[in-house]
């Protein structure tokens, strides 16, 4: 008689869980009219204190310096950020949030909390309290392993 795979049924179930945040998400942001990484980097520019550079984003996003240009791109010709120069060093572009860009933020603010609320819904507080836990074990990677 064979064990289950408890990991491998876990890891599948993370994706799948994945799968189905990424496809409530992506409903929740088309009337808002951003894709997933459009909102990802709006989300993070409120994090600086001063407005940053593209390959500051590029790094905390943790993907290539050309993606975030492409990105910086879209959401400026939506009017939701501008470039505009360093004040100290003028060969220095920086990305500011307008104030069309701070009003999606909320809309973003909201739908995330829309797709929680649809994801979360069958358990109860404690249970998400618990999850919560797990999640910041997980993405975090800091759990004690017993010798």
């Amino acid at each position: 008689m064979s064990t289950p795979d408890v990991d491998g049924m876990l890891a599948e179930q993370l994706l799948r869980l994945t799968r189905r945040l990424h496809r409530i998400q992506k409903q929740q942001l088309e009337p808002i009219g951003i894709t997933p990484a459009q909102a990802r980097l709006l989300r993070t520019l409120p994090l600086y204190d001063t407005p940053p550079r593209m390959t500051d984003l590029a790094t905390r996003l943790e993907v290539v310096p050309r993606a975030v240009t492409t990105l910086v791109d879209s959401l400026e010709a939506s009017g939701w950020v501008r470039r505009a120069p360093d004040r100290t060093n003028r060969r220095v572009i920086r990305i500011e949030l307008t104030d069309a860009g701070r009003a999606t933020l909320r809309a973003l603010r909201g739908a995330r909390r829309s797709a929680a609320e649809d994801v979360l819904a069958p358990l109860t507080a404690e249970q998400r309290e618990v999850l919560g836990g797990l999640l910041s074990t997980l993405v975090d990677g800091t759990a004690e392993r017993p010798c």
